[in-house]
């Protein structure tokens, strides 16, 4: 557990100075001069849900068994999109009987989360009239979370 962590973090690490960081600094610069929009905030969420999105798919093995209980793809999903919550009330006691076998080390998980983070993107950043200085703030949620999903995925051998 330890070793996987600490190569998890270690591709985080290297992501973040040699993509997300350029790219970060690339991306609020050009929202300004060209949208007249300030994107720090959702350049710092974007790097907040890129951190996390990094171990999610680790994030519900605590409900993982080894048997092969289906669960409802809602109670599935739930489990991925809801992962710090579901951890909340199992520390704090609260227990769910959700048990399940499923892996989220593929790409309809990936596919799913990206569209719960656009999702998110547009109740965050999105105001209307929805113009081009506000699709790149919605965009950033996914494009942030995508991107640490994808190298978790890369550690564990899956890309």
């Amino acid at each position: 557990m330890q070793e996987e962590t600490l190569e998890h973090v270690n591709m985080l690490a290297k992501v973040f100075k040699y993509v997300i960081l350029p790219a970060s600094l690339v991306y609020v610069c050009t929202d300004f001069v060209f949208f007249r929009e300030n994107a720090l905030d959702s350049m710092l969420w974007g790097i907040l849900v890129f951190c996390y999105s990094n171990f999610v798919p680790d994030l519900p093995s605590v409900f993982r068994n080894g048997k092969n209980e289906e669960l409802p793809w809602y109670k599935k999903y739930s489990l991925l999109l809801f992962a710090p919550l579901f951890i909340w009330m199992l520390f704090s006691g609260i227990r769910i009987g959700w048990k399940t076998a499923e892996s989220f080390h593929n790409f309809r998980s990936l596919t799913i989360f990206g569209a719960f983070l656009l999702f998110l993107g547009v109740l965050a950043f999105g105001d209307f009239p929805v113009d081009l200085g506000d699709m790149t703030e919605i965009l950033s949620l996914p494009l942030y979370g995508l991107t640490g999903y994808l190298s978790h995925l890369k550690v564990d051998k899956i890309l």
